[in-house]
């Protein structure tokens, strides 16, 4: 166990790292993630006060449709990452990053204040459910069994409340953070135990924690609040402009949009690139070189693949150098290791799209 956002995580149980990731890609795990930020976001201006906020298209999103977006400052950098969901049930459903939780908080409630002041009716609920997220090619038939919809009518980044093995209310969206099909499932937490239980009695289903959980979004080139984006990335410089919706483009009416918009057409002076390598692994804060030795960037994310048993990583380079294929060196305990920008993901997703 470790101490984590004023939370005890675990990094592992009892099967090993390495066991546990590829346990994931090849079956089901099951991991514990109830410490995430859920908030519901209600009244009829909800989407406005959301959208002022945040930099997505929060208005064209159908009933039980998500989305991955970014609360931004007026300087167009990252606060954190969240995803939004638009709910048959009147109200925005808003998970974000536990790491975050007091300045998202902080962030939704003095905007709130400040529209209810100007006569908006707009009112926020903190969530205390659970959140327990099934991943890995497995989930479909594991979930199927204890619910009476069906998952083949529940696409990627949508959201459905229903009886999970007969724990009821919970809602159940088709996302997650290994790259494989799977659900989040926001759960009472006074049954939250009961379901993981339950959930655990199939035996394809493993326990997974912190480790297992980092290794597999790196392999799916998934951003880690803090590492890869934090307050002083854009989501040009972090190759995140596809969560800009095209409305919001135009408006221009999300904080730092000026500055976000002018990076896109003059091109920013870094980037988020992927790199693979051999040798040593690669870790974050580690420098990144050119071509004649001269520091251009350095990574922010960065383990051996159990997947492709080569080392991986994410970082940030001077945009010159941010094409795909091009030679690198990372400087490992002084020695310098070469190194190639690669497309990321790392390892193919299975994100549950319908034709």
């Amino acid at each position: 166990m470790v101490a984590f956002a004023g939370w005890s995580l675990p990094v592992q149980y009892t099967h090993s790292h390495l066991e546990s990731h590829l346990h994931t890609r090849q079956h089901c795990s099951l991991f514990d993630v109830s410490h995430m930020l859920q908030t519901k976001v209600f009244g009829r201006d909800r989407v406005k006060f959301l959208e002022s906020l945040v930099v997505g298209d929060i208005a064209e999103l159908k009933p039980n449709q998500g989305t991955l977006s970014l609360f931004t400052n007026e300087k167009g950098g990252i606060i954190d990452d969240l995803i939004a969901t638009s709910t048959s049930e009147q109200h925005l459903y808003v998970v974000s990053n536990a790491g975050c939780r007091d300045k998202d908080l902080a962030l939704m409630q003095d905007k709130a204040k400040e529209m209810r002041a100007t006569g908006c009716d707009v009112d926020l609920e903190v969530s205390d459910n659970a959140l327990l997220a099934l991943q890995g090619p497995a989930m479909a038939r594991v979930l199927q069994a204890g619910v009476s919809d069906s998952l083949a009518k529940l696409p990627f980044m949508s959201s459905a409340v229903m009886g999970v093995f007969g724990v009821q209310g919970c809602r159940v969206t088709r996302c997650g953070y290994t790259g494989e099909d799977g659900v989040e499932i926001s759960v009472p937490a006074s049954r939250a135990v009961e379901l993981a239980e339950l959930l655990l009695k199939d035996q394809t289903v493993w326990l997974a924690g912190l480790a297992a959980r980092d290794s597999l979004r790196l392999e799916a080139g998934l951003c880690l609040y803090g590492n890869d984006i934090d307050e002083s990335t854009t989501p040009v410089e972090a190759s995140l402009i596809w969560t800009l919706g095209k409305r919001r483009r135009i408006t221009m009416d999300f904080p730092g949009a000026h500055i976000i918009l002018s990076q896109i057409k003059e091109k920013p002076k870094r980037k988020r690139v992927g790199m693979v390598s051999t040798g040593p692994p690669i870790r974050q804060h580690m420098s990144i070189l050119g071509p004649e030795g001269k520091i251009i960037g350095e990574v922010t994310s960065g383990c051996p693949s159990p997947c492709l048993q080569k080392n991986i990583a994410m970082g940030y380079v001077e945009s010159e150098h941010s094409k795909l294929s091009t030679s690198i060196t990372v400087e490992v305990r002084k020695k310098s290791c070469p190194a190639v920008v690669t497309k990321m993901p790392f390892v193919p997703t299975h994100y549950y799209i319908l034709k």
